[in-house]
């Protein structure tokens, strides 16, 4: 199996509490959560800033946004405007799942 490697240090992630998964727009990276910290500190604007993925936080933005999504992309709330706003919160949704099989799916618990 491949290893998951740090974006920041280098060093293979060994275990899945250590791995923080982070998007900025469309790329997502894999971190130690230390590296992790070390690379927020190191962001200066919110254009710079890194979104972890993983986690309660994540997890939970997640769902909100499959839910959305799936309630303005399936009804005629708002018309053009729900549906428009529906593919939007896809996209958090698409990137979580992509952070899933891409680097979660190989780090052992």
């Amino acid at each position: 199996m491949k290893l998951t490697i740090c974006h920041y240090c280098g060093k293979p992630i060994e275990k899945r509490d250590q791995l923080v998964t982070a998007s900025n727009w469309l790329r997502v990276r894999p971190y130690h959560y230390v590296c992790f910290d070390e690379v927020e500190k190191e962001s200066s604007t919110i254009y710079n800033s890194w979104t972890p993925l993983n986690g309660p936080a994540g997890n939970i933005t997640a769902v909100i946004m499959a839910v959305l999504s799936g309630w303005l992309l399936l009804t005629d709330t708002w018309g053009l405007a729900g549906s428009l706003i529906g593919f939007v919160a896809l996209y958090r949704v698409l990137i979580r799942f992509a952070a899933l099989i891409g680097f979660e799916r190989k780090v052992p618990e």
